[in-house]
C-alpha cells in the first residue's frame, strides 16, 4: 500500500481546509444551513489544529501527530455522516461523503515516521 509522508499529509491537511471552506460556494450549496456550515467549520477546524501539530508545516508543535491524525479521523466520520445526522442529504450528500471517506483514508495511508516530536518544557 502506498504511504503518504508527513510533509505530504500536511501539505493534504491546508488544501483541505480550504478547499471545505469554499466547497459550499463552488458546488452550489451555500444556503446558510449544516450543509454548508459543516464542511466551513470543519476546515477551519482542520486548519487551526495543523497550525498547532508537530510537523513541518505549521506554526506551533503543541499536537502530537496522532492525536492530529485522531482528529482527522474523527471529522472525517463526522463529515462522511453529516447529511443523515443533520438532515440535509435530499439537498447534498456526494461531496461530505466522498471528501469524508478522502480523509478517514488518507488517516490509514500516511507514514507516521517523520513527524516532529513534541517538546514539553519543564
Amino acid at each position: 500500500m502506498a504511504k503518504i509522508s508527513v510533509r505530504a499529509h500536511s501539505v493534504i491537511d491546508y488544501v483541505v481546509g480550504v478547499l471545505l471552506i469554499l466547497a459550499p460556494f463552488l458546488l452550489g450549496f451555500a444556503t446558510g444551513g449544516a450543509a454548508q456550515w459543516v464542511p466551513m467549520l470543519l476546515g477551519i477546524s482542520i486548519i487551526v489544529y495543523s497550525l498547532l501539530t508537530s510537523y513541518d508545516l505549521s506554526v506551533a508543535k503543541v499536537i502530537p501527530f496522532n492525536l492530529h491524525l485522531a482528529l482527522d479521523l474523527v471529522g472525517g466520520l463526522f463529515l462522511l455522516l453529516s447529511p443523515w445526522l443533520f438532515g440535509f442529504a435530499e439537498l447534498i450528500w456526494w461531496p461530505h461523503v466522498i471528501v469524508g471517506l478522502a480523509e478517514i483514508g488518507v488517516v490509514f495511508m500516511t507514514d507516521r515516521r517523520g513527524a516532529v516530536p513534541v517538546h514539553v518544557r519543564s
